[in-house]
C-alpha cells in the first residue's frame, strides 16, 4: 500500500516537530506533574499538630466507647480500649518520624 504524497508530507512534518526539540514547545510549570522532591517536601509544612491529631483520635474512640458502654457490650469496650491504645502508639511513632524529617 502506497501512502499518497500529501499525507506522507503531513506525517513527516508532524514527526519532525515531535522529534525536533527546537521546534517543540517547552512545557510550562503548569504542564509538569507534581513531584514529591526533597525541595517540595521542605517547602511544605505539616498542617496538623500532634495535639490535634491525638485529640481527634481520642474523641473518635470516646464516642464509640460511650455507645458500647450504653449497650452494655463489655467485649466491644475491651476491643475499643485495646484498639485505641494501639493506634495511639502508632500515631505517636509516625508523628515522631514526621518531626524528625521536619527538623532536617
Amino acid at each position: 500500500m502506497k501512502i499518497p504524497d500529501p499525507m506522507r508530507r503531513h506525517m513527516m512534518t508532524r514527526l519532525t516537530r515531535f522529534l525536533d526539540p527546537d521546534e517543540a514547545a517547552t512545557p510550562s510549570a503548569g504542564d509538569l506533574p507534581p513531584r514529591l522532591t526533597h525541595t517540595a517536601l521542605e517547602a511544605l509544612r505539616m498542617s496538623r499538630s500532634r495535639d490535634r491529631i491525638l485529640t481527634n483520635l481520642e474523641e473518635m474512640y470516646s464516642e464509640a466507647f460511650a455507645r458500647a458502654k450504653e449497650s452494655g457490650d463489655a467485649a466491644q469496650m475491651a476491643s475499643l480500649d485495646f484498639a485505641y491504645r494501639r493506634e495511639q502508639l502508632y500515631f505517636e511513632i509516625l508523628l515522631d518520624v514526621r518531626d524528625a524529617v521536619e527538623k532536617r
